[in-house]
Parts: C-alpha cells; sequence; structure tokens
C-alpha cells in the first residue's frame, strides 16, 4: 500500500514555505484544490493539532476529510482545501486516520468502532506528566485495545503544530514511528517523507510508552552541566565575595558591598567559563590514559567517564555561556556609578601629589596583551558553539568537524590560559594579594587547565602518541586472539592478531 501522491513533486517546492496562518493557506491557489486521485486522509479531532496537520496534509497534496462533533462551528479553522464533517462521514473512505484527540476522549469513539474496522489509525497524541506516571499502558496501546479490528501506529507526537505549520525545516526533522505491522508503519513513513519529514523506526507498538515519554523531559542532556555550572559558580562566587567583600569590611572597615551585582558576578563568570572549558577536554586525557594503561580499546570506561565524554558538548556551550555573560559584564564596567567616583578620586589625588603625568609602561602593556588574547579566546570558543549546532555540524565531514571541536578547542583553552597568566602576572607572589590568607581566584582556575595542557604535550611525544594511534587503530598489548575450530579437533588453534 503507498501513500506517495502524484503531485509530490510540485508540493515539495511549496514545502519551502512556511504555513503560518490560515490565510496564507487560503491565499495559495495550490492549496485551495486538491487533485481528485490524491489519497485521501481521515483525521478525527478539531484543535490546535487537528488544524496544523491538516494544513500540513493538504499542502503535501493529500485530500484531507476532518472528523468533528460540531462541523459547522469549526469548518472556518481549517484550510479551505479540507473537508470538515461529521465524524462517521469522515472514517467511511479514508484508510489512514490521525486520531487527534485526547486520551480521556477515545470511548466517545467506540460507536466508530464498525466503521474504523480494517484501517490504519495513527495515534498523535501525548499524555501529561501525571497521566504517564499514572498508566501502565501508552496511550497508542490504550486505543489498540479500543479497536481491535484496526491497526494502530504511534507517530507525529514528537511533533509541536507549530513545525506542522511552519514547516520541517524550522524544527525537528524526525518523526519517530511504531507499530506492531510493517505495512503500517511503512505507509505512515510514506507520508512522513511526503510531508518533509524524516520517519524513525522505533519497532513494536510497545515503544510508544517510551515516544510518549519523549515530550515530556525537559532537556534532559543538560541536567548534570547545568548542575555542574551552577555548582562552579556558587563556590567560585562565594570565595569572590569572601575576598573582595568580607574581607575589607572585617579588616579594614571598608563597606564594599555595592560589588555584589556585578563585579563579583564579573569576576567569578571567567572562572566558572575556564573551568568548563578545561572540564570539556580533562575526560579526553583521562580516557587516553586509561587506554595507553591497558594497551587495548576494547576495554569498556568507568560509567562515570562515559557520562562525562557524552556530556562534553553540553559543558563547552556552558562554558561559552559564561565566557559571553563576562564579556557583556566587563563592557558594563565604566558604565557603573562606582566606577566614575573611582576616576575623580583618583583623579584628585593625583593632583594632590603634584603627578602631571601618570603612565607605568608595564601595566599599559600586560592590559593590551590581556585583552587581545581574551578576544581571541572568545572568538574562538565562538567558533566552537556555532559548529556545535546540528545544521553546521551536518555539513561538516569528520575531519572538519574533529578539527575544530579537537585542535581548535584545544587552541582556545591555551589562549585562555595565556589570558588568565596575563592577567595575574606577578600578582600571584604579592602578599597583599593573600586575604583572609586565600590565594586569588585565578591560581584556583589554573590547576585543571594545566594538568589538561602538559597531558596533552605528553601525547605529543613521538613514543606516546605513535602507541596511542596504534591502540586506536585496533592494536592491542596482548592480542594474539585463539580461535578454535570445533569441526575438526585436528586443526591446530588459530591466532589472529587484529
Amino acid at each position: 500500500m503507498s501513500y506517495q501522491p502524484a503531485v509530490a513533486t510540485k508540493m515539495s517546492r511549496e514545502m519551502d514555505k512556511p504555513l503560518i496562518s490560515l490565510h496564507l493557506v487560503d491565499s495559495d491557489t495550490s492549496l485551495a484544490k486538491v487533485p481528485d486521485e490524491a489519497p485521501k486522509v481521515g483525521i478525527l479531532g478539531s484543535g490546535d493539532f487537528a488544524r496544523s496537520l491538516a494544513t500540513r496534509l493538504v499542502s503535501s497534496g493529500f485530500k484531507v476529510v476532518v472528523g468533528s462533533r460540531n462541523p459547522k462551528r469549526t469548518a472556518g479553522l481549517f484550510p479551505s482545501a479540507a473537508q470538515v464533517t461529521f465524524q462517521e462521514e469522515a472514517v467511511s473512505s479514508p484508510e489512514v486516520i490521525f486520531v487527534a484527540v485526547f486520551r480521556e476522549h477515545y470511548s466517545s469513539l467506540c460507536s466508530l468502532s464498525d466503521q474504523l474496522a480494517g484501517k490504519i489509525l495513527v495515534d498523535v497524541s501525548n499524555p501529561t506528566e501525571q497521566e504517564h506516571l499514572q498508566h501502565r499502558e501508552s496511550n497508542a496501546e490504550y486505543l489498540a485495545s479500543l479497536f481491535p479490528t484496526c491497526t494502530v501506529v504511534k507517530a507525529f507526537n514528537v511533533i509541536s503544530a507549530w513545525t506542522l505549520q511552519a514547516g520541517p525545516r524550522d524544527g525537528n526533522r524526525q518523526v519517530p514511528i511504531c507499530s506492531d505491522q510493517p505495512e503500517a508503519k511503512r505507509a505512515v513513513s510514506e507520508m512522513a517523507i511526503t510531508m518533509g519529514f524524516m520517519p524513525v523506526d522505533m519497532g513494536s507498538l510497545a515503544s510508544a510508552r517510551e515516544m510518549e515519554a519523549m515530550p515530556l523531559r525537559l532537556l534532559p542532556a543538560w541536567k548534570v552541566p547545568t548542575l555542574l555550572a551552577l555548582g562552579l559558580f556558587i563556590c567560585f562566587y562565594a570565595y569572590n565575595f569572601v575576598r573582595d567583600v568580607l574581607q575589607p569590611y572585617v579588616q579594614e572597615s571598608k563597606n564594599k558591598f555595592f560589588k555584589l551585582p556585578v563585579s563579583v558576578v564579573n569576576t567569578t563568570l571567567p572562572c566558572v567559563a575556564y573551568v568548563l572549558l578545561s572540564l570539556v577536554y580533562l575526560p579526553g586525557v583521562l580516557a587516553a590514559t586509561l587506554q595507553l594503561r591497558r594497551g587495548t580499546k576494547y576495554h569498556r570506561f568507568p560509567d562515570w567517564l562515559d557520562h562525562w565524554l557524552q556530556h562534553r558538548k553540553q559543558i563547552g556551550l556552558l562554558s561559552f555561556f559564561c565566557a559571553a555573560l563576562h564579556a557583556l559584564y566587563s563592557f558594563c564596567l565604566p558604565l557603573r556609578r562606582s566606577h566614575r567616583y573611582d576616576l575623580v578620586n583618583l583623579a584628585v589625588k593625583q593632583v594632590l601629589a603634584n603627578k602631571s603625568h601618570l603612565w607605568v609602561e608595564e601595566e599599559v602593556w600586560r592590559m593590551e596583551i590581556y585583552l587581545s588574547l581574551g578576544v581571541l579566546a572568545l572568538g574562538t570558543l565562538s567558533l566552537l558553539a556555532v559548529t556545535s549546532l546540528p545544521s553546521i555540524a551536518n555539513s561538516l565531514n569528520w575531519r572538519e568537524f574533529s578539527f575544530v571541536q579537537s585542535s581548535l578547542g584545544f587552541v582556545a583553552l591555551v589562549l585562555s590560559t595565556l589570558h588568565t597568566l596575563t592577567y595575574g602576572w606577578t600578582r600571584a607572589f604579592e602578599e597583599s594579594r593573600y586575604k583572609f590568607y586565600l590565594p586569588p581566584t585565578f591560581t584556583l582556575t589554573l590547576l585543571v587547565p594545566c594538568v589538561v595542557i602538559l597531558a596533552k604535550a605528553l601525547f605529543l611525544l613521538p613514543f606516546i602518541s605513535r602507541r596511542l594511534a596504534r591502540i586506536r587503530r585496533g592494536w592491542e598489548r596482548d592480542g594474539a586472539i585463539k580461535f578454535t575450530l570445533p569441526t575438526d579437533n585436528s586443526l591446530a588453534e588459530k591466532t589472529s592478531h587484529v
């Protein structure tokens, strides 16, 4: 059974047009009339998703029949090319029917069981988080139990109404599909392709519960990296508060609490960004060390290291986010009233001290180099963030992507380290910088990045790099794998060096 419309070639050009509103749909003459030979598709429901689905189906060359309990009231909400009628009439002729109603309304469709017999029902519903925990069976499995003579397919539940209207290029193109009948899955997959989406076979209908859980997840891959970044921010903020605000108040009776909203935050953000960037490349160093120690790549990494490697993209993007905020905060520093008062006080002190010219050559050069390295580091980090976007990453081959994320990423780490060292300059050796006997914050941030840079430098040594390259190509230290042929005991054991 094939559902590829004859006008698919013509309609593919129309897929590029965003279908934002009903006015735009009706203004397009190609959507106002559908050829008689176009396959007919039914929709049960008249909500937002049903209207968006009807719009996308019509634009893709399908003849759409919408079943509603009150067709006169809802007809004006659908494209003019879609036929809006009663549910009994809507399910009579189409072989594929989209069920766009909530789970609690499934039972109201039982009166249509005779007309629905032998048809394909596409369940597009999603439960709430409470309903997902309450019911053991998925919505699709429940629908299949109510209509045993129908073939139920779970699909399009991860696609939003906006994506259906605006076109798949403005949203996620993947459409997970599951069903117990391969022919039904194939038919719905062909429809998804015609609509501009990319079907993904999820197996049998038992996978419907997992598919229905997908829209309930809120950034699951970002939870651990976000907690890590938040924890680092809290730790460094508290540390900077003690050094820059609490110490002057306790030992010098100076009120520096005005620094909390901007100055302390701006001092904390680069620390978090710098440490997060080093944590992107530290797991790679640990993984290489384990491979060198074991002499093989065929042993699994520990679970904590495996999860760490999988979260490197999110950690890197959070590092870029903190670095970008640091740049914005730095631009705002001269706008503060306290900064203006400091400039006036400095000018008054200079006049009182009869100093007509204030110029420290070393400080001038330090700040010039410090700012230049910071801009270069942020620019390189921006390039890493851009190439992390799927649309950009998909346009790069593996060598290009690896060069940007690995080589340029390491360059960004080195530039950030030089930026930090230039900021510190000789401050780490000045006794006055150790407030409450606490070292300057930048000295703490240098620990992990310096370890990563030194380890990377060691891996570049010829005898280590060659050994690591051989291991990653399949060589094993104890690589004699014995194979015994059970059919002939007279044959000697063979060995293979893979």
